[in-house]
């Protein structure tokens, strides 16, 4: 596939720590194009800015024309632009672009180094306000930037929320109040965007050499946009992309220096962020009870009772119990019914979001949606831990695994795999090649869901799934123990099989700004 092209459109480090230089190392590690503009020059080093010129902006309209003519760009990430003249040149050339295809636009409003210079004033801000922030995809300030274009103090991180929702309110369709800045033990970024919202967490990464980590923020994230991926994936991997170049930062000169970005990034598990709700605990010695079995082999899906007799008489181990209607003396008992079945021969029964009436029957396990994830309080999660029930969580996207990991789940069951026709989704299937992905990433037991028959539950074990979810498949098997047997052996055959290599990142399963 041809690489996307990516802008930059800032300022030039001459030290090659941040800027256009960042900018650069950042789009390579997403192999994306990068394109520069150049917006003011710098003179400085590792220990301080000594001079800035924004450059005129008839020679930054130079430099957009010509790129426009033979590279038109399918994301734009803007640094220090320097002059009110140069951000009315910039939102100028977006509309153009705009009228011709979809270009996302990433604003990293720079107001100062990390050495103290000042970049910007308030006419500079002004410009901010109303000519980039109503056309921006995405902005990534730091909690100072904020401040600054809020024009009120953000005192501390509870204050973070409603600053987000300010800055929104202002146009821009997705916003990243960075926190790396912002000292403690966890990195934290507040994210409001159309998917999610929430602290996006990492460990801080103790180092002094982080000169330039704003720029690959912003930078990793157009790349992402570039690569159609929907903005709270492209923070994620934008995440992930700057943790891996703090890592790998390194002296140059005598002061901070610079961050390197690094193509493996998103293949260490390490840098991949948890992403919590505002009153879930920020606490990782703490999970769910692991599974009994982690190899799950086939997990058979039913919405009855009696299909769950039928499913254990013909061998199954790993059930799911999945009525979708409103608690009523019915449903509570299939529940209860089915957990005695399964209960009697030992095996793995997950019942279906209804977590409270499951502990109340006893169940092994529950199986949450997202959606019925967030409906749960602190005092939910706390009782579900308590009871020592195994949590099994759906996650369709980058956002929703790092949700998920945030309550460390027995398993994840990544999807949809294939095309599905059980229910309408917006997803997009991921395919064998993310589920390679997610089960080379993740340290828990991955389930594949969705569009499962033999050949497919085949390939889902040889990609790593310690299960392979089936629903339709068993629900209009005629003869279902051959049916069971046919899929417990395409199972180990697959699993017994070379492994699916995995790719570096895993592709887009939602529809982006530039899809």
């Amino acid at each position: 596939m041809k690489p996307p092209i990516v802008w930059s459109i800032a300022g030039s480090d001459c030290g090659g720590g941040a800027g256009l230089q960042a900018d650069l190392k950042a789009f390579e590690a997403f192999d994306v194009h990068g394109c520069t503009a150049v917006a003011a020059l710098t003179a400085q080093h590792s220990r301080a800015v000594l001079r800035v010129d924004a450059v005129d902006a008839d020679v930054l309209e130079a430099q957009l024309a010509a790129l426009a003519q033979d590279l038109p760009p399918r994301a734009i990430k803007l640094g220090l632009l320097g002059s009110v003249d140069n951000v009315l040149c910039v939102a100028r050339w977006v509309d153009r672009l705009r009228e011709q295809a979809a270009v996302a636009l990433v604003l990293d409003p720079v107001r100062a180094a990390s050495t103290g210079a000042v970049f910007a004033h308030a006419a500079l801000r002004q410009a901010f306000l109303d000519e980039l922030l109503p056309r921006a995809t995405l902005i990534t300030p730091n909690r100072h930037e904020a401040a600054w274009l809020l024009d009120r103090e953000l005192r501390d991180e509870h204050s973070l929320p409603s600053a987000a929702r300010a800055l929104q309110a202002l146009g821009p369709g997705a916003v990243a109040i960075t926190g790396g800045d912002a000292g403690g033990p966890w990195a934290r970024d507040w994210i409001l965007t159309p998917q999610a919202e929430g602290w996006l967490d990492l460990p801080r990464i103790d180092t002094q050499h982080h000169h330039g980590s704003g720029c690959v923020f912003a930078a990793s994230a157009a790349a992402a946009l570039a690569w159609g991926h929907c903005e709270a994936d492209a923070l994620v991997l934008a995440k992930m992309a700057t943790a891996e170049a703090l890592r790998r930062g390194h002296p140059a000169g005598q002061g901070a220096g610079p961050v390197r970005p690094g193509g493996g990034f998103a293949s260490r598990l390490a840098n991949l962020p948890r992403l919590r709700q505002p009153d879930w605990p920020v606490d990782e010695t703490e999970g769910f009870a692991p599974l009994q079995r982690p190899v799950l082999g086939l997990y058979a899906i039913t919405d009855s009772a009696e299909g769950i007799e039928r499913l254990l008489a013909a061998g199954v181990r790993s059930l799911q119990l999945r009525i979708k209607r409103a608690p009523d003396p019915a449903l509570r008992e299939a529940v209860r019914r089915s957990v005695r079945a399964a209960q009697a021969v030992g095996a793995q029964l997950f019942i279906n979001d209804h977590w409270a009436l499951a502990l109340e029957e006893g169940a092994y396990g529950v199986h949450l949606g997202q959606e019925d994830l967030l409906a749960l309080d602190a005092q939910a999660l706390v009782a579900l831990r308590r009871a020592g029930v195994r949590l099994g969580l759906s996650t369709h996207s980058h956002w929703e695994v790092c949700r998920a990991l945030t309550l460390r789940p027995s398993y994840i069951a990544c999807g949809p795999i294939h095309p599905t026709t059980t229910k309408q989704m917006p997803w997009m299937a991921q395919g064998e090649d993310n589920l390679a992905y997610w089960c080379q990433l993740l340290d828990c037991p991955v389930v594949a869901i969705a569009g499962m028959d033999e050949a497919r539950a085949r390939e889902a074990a040889r990609c790593g799934a310690a299960g392979v979810a089936v629903l339709r498949g068993l629900g209009q098997a005629d003869d279902l123990p051959a049916t069971v047997r046919r899929l417990h052996e395409a199972i180990m055959e697959g699993a017994w099989g070379p492994r699916r290599p995995a790719p570096p990142r895993a592709r887009p399963s939602l529809p982006g700004p530039v899809s």
